[in-house]
């Protein structure tokens, strides 16, 4: 994987000097209402309105937005959280593209927002690769780019990248797995990992993640099975490695959404001698660590609130301001979200932002 400042990877690794920490990103650009959703459905939660003097209306702008298409709960998330954001705010109009699991017609979306003229775009792409020359054509017709998660391969194809802590969710994940194994006394644990989609960088970094807080345990990997971020292959991977592992200590699941798949091949196994750790911080996740009646004990957050601080960040771009907590005149390069452990002694302060699956 490139290991430049933006080419990093959904949902890079932490990008050192060069990355802001995710307190000083949200007390200066984001933030969160006290509102839940009783249905399940995204929260606005994740939408924050007024807070400073950036918030108040100036130059009329407008955002181009492009995404994947909502075909689980994160992406719909995602795109609900942008659409959102854009809303509260008197002079920002949001042009959002249809989403679209299509590489080649995200590619041409958003070529005819460029065409438009859009003063910035906000793009989160379906495949970094695939999309780069087209965010560096944006960036070469003096529209600004700020890529949401999903890394473009050039750093010349974006001025701002926002996401998530793909190593550091491995890491919170194989450091409370190995905190449960030793408070049981399991000196050999049989350990397995779930990830997505193995061949994207995100994967490999949440994989090397958890691999180096369960090596510093003492600790290792014992299975490994690949899904792809849906239901249907959590499913069908899980029931396959239910039937290859007669006895498994824990579980790791990257993914929540594919989680839902997951439980499914575990209910039907009838399986229970396990504790499990979700990905991503979905509500019915949560809803499970809240009652503490399955083997689901914790998940590691990967906020999908990172598209309201997408659009928010786009307008302070396009308007020329800053980000009014720092003293830097700019909006920093990177900003890197951090992955929290929920437990049941903490899930009531995450169920708010949570998102349904």
């Amino acid at each position: 994987m490139a290991q430049s400042p933006i080419a990093l990877g959904r949902r890079g690794f932490l990008f050192g000097a060069g990355a802001l920490g995710a307190g000083a990103v949200l007390t200066a650009c984001t933030g969160n209402s006290d509102g839940s959703s009783s249905d399940g459905a995204t929260n606005a939660a994740n939408v924050k309105s007024g807070g400073g003097d950036n918030d108040k209306p100036g130059k009329a702008i407008t955002i181009g937005f492009s995404a994947p298409q909502a075909d689980h709960g994160w992406i719909g998330a995602i795109t609900t959280n942008a659409k959102s954001q854009a809303g509260e705010y008197s002079d920002v109009t949001l042009d959002a593209v249809e989403g679209t699991n299509d590489v080649n017609q995200q590619i041409s979306q958003v070529e005819t927002l460029i065409s438009k003229g859009v003063d910035i775009i906000v793009m989160l792409p379906f495949d970094g690769k695939a999309l780069t020359e087209t965010g560096i054509k944006a960036m070469e017709a003096g529209i600004p780019v700020v890529n949401l998660d999903r890394v473009f391969d050039s750093p010349q194809a974006a001025r701002t990248w926002i996401g998530g802590d793909n190593y550091g969710m491995g890491a919170a994940a194989g450091k409370y797995v190995a905190e449960q194994m030793k408070a049981k006394g399991v000196s050999n644990p049989v350990i397995a990992e779930i990830q997505g989609i193995a061949s994207l960088p995100l994967t490999q970094d949440r994989s090397k993640g958890f691999a180096d807080s369960l090596k510093a345990a003492g600790f290792s990997v014992s299975n490994q099975v690949s899904a792809e971020f849906t239901v249907e292959s959590g499913q069908a991977v899980t029931a396959n490695l239910l039937q290859a592992a007669k006895k498994i200590d824990a579980i790791w699941n990257h993914d929540d959404d594919q989680g839902v798949g997951v439980m499914a091949a575990i209910d039907e196994a009838g399986r229970d001698e396990f504790i499990m750790v979700g990905g991503a911080g979905s509500k019915n996740v949560m809803d499970m660590i809240k009652a503490d009646n399955t083997v689901i004990k914790a998940t590691v957050t990967y906020p999908p609130s990172m598209a309201s601080s997408a659009i928010k960040l786009a307008r302070l771009i396009a308007q020329g301001k800053g980000m009014s907590d720092l003293v830097e005149v700019d909006v920093p390069n990177s900003i890197t979200l951090a992955s929290a452990t929920v437990t049941k002694e903490n899930v009531d302060q995450y169920l708010p932002t949570a998102f349904a699956s």
